[in-house]
Formats: C-alpha cells, sequence, structure tokens
C-alpha cells in the first residue's frame, strides 16, 4: 500500500498524539519494614484521579524476589505504567523499571542506585541516619526496634498509627541491601524525587544527590521518612503528574 505525503503526516501526528497520552496505570513498591498498605493513604488520590492503582506485597527476602513481584503486577497491567517507590523499593523499581511497560519512575525517599552500584559504599560518604542504630537482627532478618521505628521511621505520624505499623512491619532478609542491581532504568525513563527533608532513615543529602543523578523532576517536602502517610496529597500529586508528563 503507497502512503501519501497526507497520510505520512497524519500518521505521525496520530503516533505523536498517542505517545503524549496520559498513563493510567500505576504500580506502587514499598519499601522495607513496611507493607503494601503503606501507600493506603495515596491509593484513594490516586483512584480519584481516574488511574488504575495496584500496590505491590514484597516479600523482602532478596532483591530478585522482589523485583520478580513486581514484574507479576506489571505483567498484568493493561497498557503503560507509572512505577513508584519508597525507600528500598527505590531499587527494585531501579531493576524492575526497565519493563517496556514502565514509562515513568517515581521514587519518594528511595534508594536510586545505578547498576552494579554498592549502594552502602555510596550511602556511607553521607552522615548516618539515626535509624540504622536500630536494626535487630535474627534468625537471618532483621527489624527495627520499636524505640527506632516509632522516633526514626515513623518520627512525623500520630503515635498510634505509628506503633500501629511497627505491629506489621516488614523483616527484612539480612541480606537484602546488600544486593546490586544490574540495570538502572532511570538512566531511560523519566524519572520523579520526593525528598524527605527531616527525614531521620535516609540522609535528606543523599536523597537530594540521587534526585540530581538520575535528573529527576524534584520536590521537597518537610517530612519524616514515611512523607506517603504523612504528605499522601503531595505525594499522590507528584505520581499524578508523572502519568500525565508534567513537570
Amino acid at each position: 500500500m503507497k502512503i501519501t505525503p497526507i497520510g505520512l503526516a497524519a500518521a505521525m501526528l496520530f503516533a505523536g498524539a498517542a505517545q503524549a497520552a496520559p498513563i493510567h496505570n500505576v504500580v506502587l513498591v514499598h519499601g522495607a519494614y513496611a507493607d503494601g498498605s503503606s501507600w493506603n493513604e495515596v491509593i484513594p488520590r490516586l483512584q480519584a484521579a481516574g488511574l488504575h492503582v495496584t500496590s505491590v506485597q514484597n516479600p523482602l527476602t532478596s532483591l530478585a524476589d522482589d523485583v520478580a513481584a513486581v514484574q507479576r503486577v506489571l505483567a498484568l497491567q493493561d497498557g503503560p505504567v507509572v512505577l513508584a517507590a519508597h525507600s528500598w523499593g527505590g531499587t527494585v523499581i531501579s531493576q524492575a523499571g526497565t519493563d517496556p511497560k514502565v514509562a515513568a519512575l517515581v521514587y519518594v525517599a528511595a534508594r536510586a542506585p545505578d547498576a552494579g552500584e554498592d549502594y552502602g559504599a555510596l550511602a556511607g560518604r553521607f552522615p548516618a541516619a539515626p535509624a540504622s542504630s536500630g536494626l535487630v537482627k535474627s534468625g537471618g532478618f532483621g527489624q527495627l526496634s520499636e524505640q527506632s521505628f516509632l522516633r526514626d521511621f515513623a518520627s512525623d505520624l500520630p503515635a498510634e498509627k505509628a506503633r500501629s505499623l511497627y505491629a506489621v512491619q516488614g523483616r527484612i532478609a539480612d541480606t537484602l541491601f546488600a544486593s546490586r542491581t544490574t540495570a538502572a532504568a532511570w538512566h531511560d525513563k523519566p524519572s520523579w524525587y520526593a525528598v524527605s527533608t527531616q527525614d531521620r532513615t535516609t540522609n535528606p543529602e543523599l536523597q537530594r544527590f540521587l534526585a540530581k543523578r538520575i535528573g529527576a523532576r524534584t520536590v521537597e517536602l518537610a517530612s519524616g521518612h514515611l512523607s506517603l502517610m504523612s504528605h499522601p496529597a503531595e505525594i499522590a500529586n507528584l505520581i499524578i503528574k508523572a502519568a500525565q508528563g508534567k513537570q
């Protein structure tokens, strides 16, 4: 079939419009010491904006296991996806985000390692956050002490809410944080980053460094580590902007 110049132009316009179409799928990835319910304040706001939302339940047993959990959810999506992560989840989406369905990445006080990078060594270039001293290990897994969880991890949440989160915290494999990615999706996918300026779990200066390195559209929130719970409207808005491809 012969394509006329007019037909070619129309096809190009159609393709451009398709590429500019807003994304309607969002997949959320939680971090260590948490589970998928940590996104519960964000989810209804995204749904109210017309987005289809799925929150992954990471096993926290290995990077490969967490990536596989995300990949299973991505396979169920019917089109392009915004892949958003909190904390440790940033490592997971940096690997899983290479999936062709992933159109944008959102990092919330999150790790964003480069391929093969020793993230522990990178983080060691910045002052250690207080929560790092509260890790308690037993039977090959670790969790935060109650004091560290309430004071550092959930620092700006009401005490009752923080205690409930402590009761259901996700225990992590001892080897989890030593994992290294083999890819860094942020090299090829547009990224957004929410820095928590009062974070006692991940150093805010480390967050700023990561956001700048990945070229992310960045917002700063006067928040502790769990900004997705203490500032859900702002986090939801950032994800919506990513879905719309806005700065």
